[in-house]
């Protein structure tokens, strides 16, 4: 009798895991997945995003990785992900790409960004235009002397090329906006793989100069005020000179969704744009959306 009543016990005890356990299960495959992948410049602010949402939000679970605006379209276009980050419009190219494989991205401009031109505060340079920036990547200028510094062999920093940023930067930057210039990084041009590699070249290095998004500058370097031409008013990044725009490197970030998003992407997508969450915007050194 004894062994009976144990039995019993035993049995009712795996049945009660057993049905918390179909009840955990049954509440994960409940809960709202979003795969949100792309831009550097981008993943901290998504990750600040994400993480405010899932607390807001228990039934929705995001995943934010980063990898560059090239890896989060090209993820786009294989469909393998809900939302793609970008630092750049996507190209006509990836355009054609997606369509041929039943891909229609739709754009969403979430926030915006300014392209900081930074150097070691131990630089004596405090103003550039963008003729003389494009001149320095180009490699025509070589040395700091001929803009105003010291004797010193000039260090150019960029972004690898799968980065918007540094897509942003040949365009906007090196070939002054024109698509008839086919000016190109100067081959000695230290590429790295992510901002923070560049905050750090940057710090230890006094012939150093390099870009970064606003939001990743540290206060412990020195941002150049750039002029948009010569005779030109010389201008530091920052939210009101995006927004007036007296600044003359300043760019929206997207998010792209196949097609118009519904459901939990959707909600999410509001949400981003929502007073709550556009100060997260601000508060990271981007610049709000609205």
């Amino acid at each position: 009798m004894k062994r009976i009543v144990i039995f019993l016990l035993f049995a009712l005890i795996l049945t009660s895991c057993g049905s918390d356990s179909s009840s955990d299960a049954a509440s994960d495959s409940q809960a709202a997945y979003i795969e949100n992948k792309g831009s550097d410049t981008i993943v901290n602010l998504a990750l600040a995003w994400a993480e405010r949402y899932q607390s807001e939000h228990p039934d929705v679970r995001i995943s934010v990785t980063g990898g560059g605006s090239g890896t989060g379209i090209a993820s786009l276009i294989n469909n393998t992900v809900d939302i793609a980050n970008a630092s750049r419009k996507i190209k006509s190219e990836e355009l054609d790409e997606a369509k041929a494989n039943g891909v229609e991205p739709v754009e969403h401009i979430i926030a915006r960004d300014a392209i900081a031109v930074i150097v070691n505060p131990q630089n004596p340079v405090n103003q550039l235009t963008l003729q003389q920036i494009s001149d320095i990547y180009s490699g025509k200028l070589t040395n700091w002397t001929e803009v105003g510094g010291e004797d010193r062999p000039i260090v150019r920093l960029s972004r690898e090329t799968n980065s918007g940023t540094h897509v942003y930067f040949l365009e906007t930057v090196l070939r002054l906006g024109s698509k008839e210039d086919k000016t190109l990084f100067s081959m000695d041009t230290l590429l790295l793989p992510s901002s923070e590699g560049i905050i750090a070249e940057v710090r230890q290095n006094p012939n150093a100069i390099g870009y970064d998004g606003l939001g990743y500058v540290p206060k412990d370097l020195k941002m150049i005020a750039i002029a948009k031409e010569d005779g030109g008013e010389y201008v530091l990044p920052s939210i009101a000179t995006v927004n007036d725009k007296t600044y003359a490197i300043a760019r929206d970030l997207y998010m792209y969704t196949n097609g118009e998003a519904t459901g939990a992407v959707k909600e999410y997508l509001d949400w981003i744009l929502s007073p709550e969450a556009q100060q997260i915007v601000a508060e990271l050194g981007f610049v709000p959306a609205k």
